[in-house]
Formats: C-alpha cells, structure tokens, sequence
C-alpha cells in the first residue's frame, strides 16, 4: 500500500469518527486549519520578497530582469541580421 493510499485510508477513518465531526464543526478549529493550510503560500511569498530584497540591495539582477534583457538582446540580433541582408543585397 503506497503511502498517499495509506493517508487517504486514515483520513477516511478520522474523519467518520463522531469526535472529528464534532471538532469540524468548532468555528475555531476551522479558522486554526485554514490558517495552516495557507502557511506554505505565505512562507513562499515571504521568502520570495526577502530574496528579491536582497537581491536588489547587492546589486544583483534579477531573474525577471534577465529575461526582459535576453528578449531585448534577442530582437537587437533579428534586426542585425535583417541589416546585414538589406546592406548585403544592395551590393
């Protein structure tokens, strides 16, 4: 039995166990499980914002901003090339 099978299975059990159900109806105990499902998203999102942080404040470019610029670099060569053809065929 693999392990998401095995949760799912006591997850089934605890939840038709009448004091779970009972518990699940607690306002309180709602609000603790929203809380803690929505930790990951704000754990990342703050995470996210102190590495931008410390990013910008080394001077460091950031991966958004590499991409801006590899987009600019890459339509800066297409219009090169068009260049060197147009001059090339009117010689």
């Amino acid at each position: 039995m693999s392990l998401k099978e095995r949760l799912t299975q006591e997850g089934m059990k605890l939840m038709s166990d009448p004091r779970m159900m009972k518990l699940m109806q607690d306002e309180r105990f709602m609000k603790l499980m929203m809380a803690a499902m929505s930790m990951p998203g704000k754990v990342s999102n703050f995470t996210d914002e102190q590495k931008e942080g410390i990013a910008k404040s080394m001077g460091f470019a950031q991966e958004r901003e590499l991409r801006d610029l590899k987009r600019a670099v890459r339509a800066l060569e297409a219009e090169l090339t068009e260049l060197k053809k147009k001059v090339a065929a009117q010689k």
